[in-house]
């Protein structure tokens, strides 16, 4: 019996699992998974070089179902050689056929979309928003790049997905770092969810559009495995600066199963009364093809080298003072004045420098964001992502994968455009740290669309979001001056687990010592403190200078005030509390940004106290272009003079 007729059988035998997985858990989306299984088999039987029962192997090569909800293919196959799952070695175990019926339940590892951090190490990200698997490939190969490994990374797409723009933005960063080890499969079915694809997502046009972005290209049918070897057979010997491989795949939707073939049955398992009726249709087709009943027996796939297990290792990066040397930027800190964004320039060159682990990835804003600083000096570890964020952030999300610590910086603002990317982060558990540059309005003259003012209510929700463990899924920060700033970016490449950093434009003078120092949660008291102050004033970022100026006219008026710097995310909320207790328990919150943010979560805290009145200046309308900072902070009611009469009102004066 030929390969293929073996690849085609083997497949009918996989494809029985899906109807059933899916009937059982009473969702899925069998239709689907049935277009990808003859690609599934013979990549993970015939191409891939991994062990089932070692999937935290970083050698191996890697498959990422960009198609997320056509994972019971996968789940279907890996069981069938014997793959393990478990969130650790330690806790693992094989998956057998009857743990495919646990699919979607909430104690199962078998998560409706690719999930590693549920316990099904396979896959290195979550996926299932469309769109994003091509660009945590790309990840993955500049993490081989990195350090030195030769593996391969499969991504297999949807036709109907790859309508997404980020689709198109990885194949942009594919070509342009030579990435020849990452191999883009389209799943070519003709269907999306609710009608056809359109001309532009057909085979042909999808396969002129990637040469036409200087990808080579081949077209089979997806259910023929001897053209899909074919097409798969000629893949870079080096794939270090190599011309990546696209295989487009014409596919049918619901293959060997005619009640699943109609475009109306997106998404929609056989009942039980109908899985006797799919599975007599696989048995015909099964016939047609010259099998049986007997189970196939398919070549295990190639293992890879043995590899040592990954473990956290602390970064030792040099302190702040040698490392703005080294940055050439210690005659700003002579003359007192040193903007937040430049100081993480200086710590993500002293990390890079400490570890080949630190990676680093820019949106085209390297010289504003001063990630330059590391491009200059690291090149090799320095990856331009060029105007497309969201690549950026799901190609940060493999490099963490692939073993890397990396460092995305673009605007804050321009990071907003991947939230959704972000949030699958989040769900991926990724190691990733995220710098927004040029937040809230200080940066005045370019206007509103420059300026990222959702950005602090966004990522405080992630803050308080258990990841598992009690950890939150993201900590952030909102350093003030060049010492936090440099600080919290050791404090970001030290903690396991996603980061946001924001960062602002304008130089401002140095608040704290060089050897001062920070913790994740953490706060500062900035002025006062002292005893006899009427009231407290909360900040984080810019806005601790605006304040420290209200502070000192309102002393001018004799009316005393407690500034803390309140510059991380989850916030520890008892020595704020403690803090205000002492001081006339009035608290006066200050952030230029919309609300949502700092103060929300202090008025939450001092609200289960209950002894304690928290009010709140935050900007509450759409800020314009001006001049300078205090412009526009005044065109926002966020002025000094505008902190001071609220101040005063709340004080009694």
């Amino acid at each position: 019996m030929s390969l293929a007729r073996q690849v085609d059988l083997k497949v009918i035998e996989l494809a029985r699992h899906v109807l059933r997985m899916t009937t059982a858990a009473g969702s899925g989306h069998p239709s689907s998974s049935l277009s990808i299984l003859h690609i599934v088999v013979t990549l993970m039987r015939q191409v891939m070089r991994f062990d089932p029962r070692d999937p935290w192997n970083i050698e191996a090569d890697r498959l990422v179902l960009s198609e997320g909800h056509a994972v019971p293919a996968v789940y279907a196959a890996y069981a069938d050689l014997g793959g393990v799952a478990g969130r650790d070695r330690e806790h693992s175990q094989p998956v057998t056929f009857d743990d495919l019926l646990s699919l979607r339940e909430q104690s199962s590892p078998l998560d409706g979309h690719p999930n590693p951090a549920e316990g099904f190490p396979f896959f290195d990200a979550a996926t299932g928003s469309l769109g994003q698997g091509l660009s945590v490939a790309a990840g993955l190969a500049l993490a081989a790049r990195v350090h030195g490994r030769g593996n391969r990374f499969f991504t297999l797409i949807g036709d109907g997905e790859s309508r997404e723009g980020q689709i198109w933005e990885a194949a942009d960063f594919i070509i342009d770092h030579g990435l020849g080890s990452v191999v883009a499969i389209f799943n070519c079915n003709g269907q999306g969810q609710a009608g056809y694809v359109s001309r532009q997502q057909s085979p042909e046009a999808l396969a002129a559009k990637l040469s036409a972005f200087g990808w080579r290209t081949r077209v089979c049918d997806g259910h023929d495995a001897d053209q899909l070897m074919a097409a798969l057979s000629d893949l870079p010997a080096a794939p270090e600066a190599a011309q990546p491989v696209a295989v487009v795949a014409r596919t049918r939707k619901g293959w060997g199963v005619e009640l699943l073939t109609d475009i109306s049955n997106h998404g929609k398992p056989l009942t039980p009364a109908q899985l006797p009726q799919g599975e007599a249709q696989l048995d015909e087709t099964a016939a047609r093809l010259g099998g049986g009943a007997t189970r196939i027996e398919l070549p295990s796939p190639t293992k890879p080298a043995a590899h040592a297990e990954r473990r956290f290792v602390p970064i030792r990066a040099a302190p702040f003072a040698e490392g703005m040397k080294a940055a050439g930027l210690w005659g700003l800190v002579e003359k007192n004045g040193c903007a937040t964004r430049r100081a993480y320039g200086a710590a993500l060159l002293a990390l890079g420098r400490a570890d080949d682990r630190v990676v680093a990835l820019d949106g085209d804003v390297s010289n504003s964001t001063f990630a330059e600083i590391f491009a200059k000096a690291l090149p090799a570890r320095f990856f331009e992502g060029k105007i497309a964020e969201q690549n950026l952030v799901s190609a940060a999300v493999g490099c963490a994968a692939g073993g890397c610590v990396p460092f995305v910086s673009s605007f804050a603002k321009f990071l907003a455009r991947a939230y959704d990317q972000v949030e699958m982060a989040q769900i991926t558990r990724a190691n990733i740290k995220l710098v927004g540059s040029h937040s809230g309005v200080s940066l005045a003259a370019d206007g509103p669309s420059q300026m990222s003012l959702h950005d602090v209510a966004y990522f405080r929700s992630a803050a308080t979001i258990n990841a598992g463990g009690g950890a939150p899924v993201c900590v952030s920060f909102q350093p003030a001056d060049a010492v936090a700033a440099y600080a919290c970016t050791l404090l970001m490449a030290d903690h396991v687990g996603m980061c946001y950093m924001r960062t602002h434009r304008p130089d401002v003078p140095l608040l704290y010592p060089p050897d001062a120092t920070f913790e994740v949660g953490g706060s500062r008291i900035v002025a006062g403190g002292r005893g006899g102050e009427s009231l407290t004033l909360v900040s984080s970022g810019y806005m601790v200078h605006v304040c420290l100026e209200a502070v000192a006219a309102l002393e001018a008026e004799h009316v005393r005030a407690t500034l803390i710097d309140a510059y991380s995310f989850p916030l520890k909320m008892e020595p704020i509390l403690q803090a205000a207790a002492e001081a006339g328990r009035r608290v006066l919150v200050v952030e230029d940004n919309y609300p949502g943010g700092l103060g929300d979560a202090v008025a939450a805290a001092a609200a289960e106290r209950g002894d304690i009145r928290v009010e709140s200046m935050c900007c509450r309308r759409v800020p314009k272009s001006a001049r300078t900072p205090s412009e526009v902070l005044a065109y926002v009611g966020l002025s000094t003079a505008d902190i001071c009469r609220r101040a005063r009102q709340l004080a009694g004066r």
